[in-house]
């Protein structure tokens, strides 16, 4: 996979033509038992199925045959990183999403505002998705938690999110997960695998002990989950290695934040479909790539609400038929993962990717769903294989060797 990558970077040229990337996040499902057929697949999708007459369609594999992937990783590996070289902790990239200035040494937290019940068992991990307002109020209440020889911060991200910044000597990242991805069962303990991490883990409990204190009142936000315990390590930039200007526009920080990393222009926050199209055509003559991002197909998912998640789906395919009234020379439609709403998790099961260029060799496909596109042209590559695959058709790689 690495191999490939500089291989790509050698014979990377700096002109040729445009390209968006647009991501409907968690868009891979399963078949409604009733129905036999996935969101994608029973919903009303005209655009996304004129582009897949019109291209060539296949599935990816985010990470590896039957490894479920976070989102991190799986937009590591659209982006061309090796999604496991460069495992990049989803707290960095919550902070780096919401533009905090996160420094070397910093440890940061992605946090989860739960509901608990008596006996401590969660009933539900995101706190029926609290407003984002009250995610702010409870953010600045647990900003009052002070703690010797640190610095902590607290920001709200959106909805139930927040990030949690710790600053000071001797911390380090990679410690394991306090939300244990389940009902009924009590958030997880931190452990310490090594005497370089005890002390992370001390400060961490400290925090949560007060935390819990200042939360325990509330209704539905009354605990809190951790995820992505981690420090800040930047991967290789994305403009060096493959020779392109490169814009992010989403609405969601996180996704911000892992294309800020990799050296991506983020463009200002997008919060629907139509702010989303307004900053690509008023940016598209600076930037030679795009990074759109769309995520209710994954939210819905998680939800394991399939009639919402169909809607989400309708909803991509009429940001879709926007994109390309825009007119990229490459436009490649896919998902960072699957989140079939009848697991209301993210899962291994590869993801539908459709690609419409002048020079792809167009197939049979001509509906917009998994099982049609596993017939597809493209067949099933790794989704490290989609960022090669868009710099060929835009004409942005020399031949390799003589």
């Amino acid at each position: 996979m690495e191999n490939s990558g500089r291989v790509v970077e050698r014979v990377a040229g700096t002109t040729g033509g445009k390209m968006v990337l647009l991501v409907a996040d968690g868009l891979g499902g399963l078949p409604h038992p009733e129905t036999g057929l996935t969101e994608a697949e029973t919903a009303r999708t005209p655009n996304l199925d004129a582009l897949a007459s019109a291209g060539v369609s296949g599935l990816h594999v985010p990470v590896a045959r039957g490894i479920t992937p976070g989102s991190g990783p799986a937009h590591m590996a659209l982006f061309g990183y090796d999604p496991v070289r460069y495992e990049i902790g989803r707290g960095v990239l919550e902070a780096l999403g919401i533009d905090f200035d996160l420094r070397d040494g910093d440890v940061a937290v992605r946090m989860n505002f739960a509901t608990i019940d008596a006996e401590g068992k969660i009933t539900d991990r995101r706190a029926g998705r609290i407003p984002t307002e009250k995610c702010v109020e409870l953010s600045e209440r647990l900003n009052t938690i002070r703690l010797p020889g640190v610095e902590l911060f607290v920001k709200p991200v959106k909805e139930h999110r927040a990030v949690l910044v710790v600053r000071g000597p001797g911390l380090v990242g990679g410690l394991n997960d306090t939300d244990p991805q389940a009902t009924g069962v009590p958030p997880n303990g931190l452990r310490a695998e090594d005497k370089a991490q005890e002390h992370t883990v001390e400060v961490l409990n400290a925090f949560l002990g007060a935390a819990f204190e200042l939360l325990k009142s509330e209704p539905r936000a009354n605990a809190l989950t951790m995820r992505g315990i981690a420090s800040l390590d930047k991967p290789p930039s994305f403009q060096k290695r493959f020779k392109v200007r490169a814009a992010a526009i989403a609405g969601y920080p996180m996704y911000r934040g892992v294309a800020g990393l990799v050296g991506m222009e983020v463009l200002p926050q997008a919060g629907d479909n139509d702010e989303l199209v307004r900053l690509l055509r008023e940016s598209y003559d600076d930037f030679d790539f795009f990074f759109v991002h769309y995520k209710k197909t994954d939210s819905t998912g998680e939800d394991g609400d399939f009639d919402a998640k169909v809607a989400a789906t309708e909803a991509f395919d009429e940001l879709a038929g926007r994109v390309d009234e825009v007119g990229p020379d490459v436009l490649l439609v896919t998902g960072d993962h699957s989140t079939p709403s009848m697991l209301a998790s993210h899962s291994w099961h590869p993801v539908p990717v459709l690609l419409r260029a002048e020079s792809a060799r167009v197939d049979g496909v001509t509906s917009f769903g998994e099982s049609s596109m596993l017939a597809g042209g493209l067949g099933m590559i790794r989704a490290t294989d989609i960022l090669p695959i868009m710099l060929a058709h835009a004409g942005r790689l020399a031949k390799f060797g003589a």
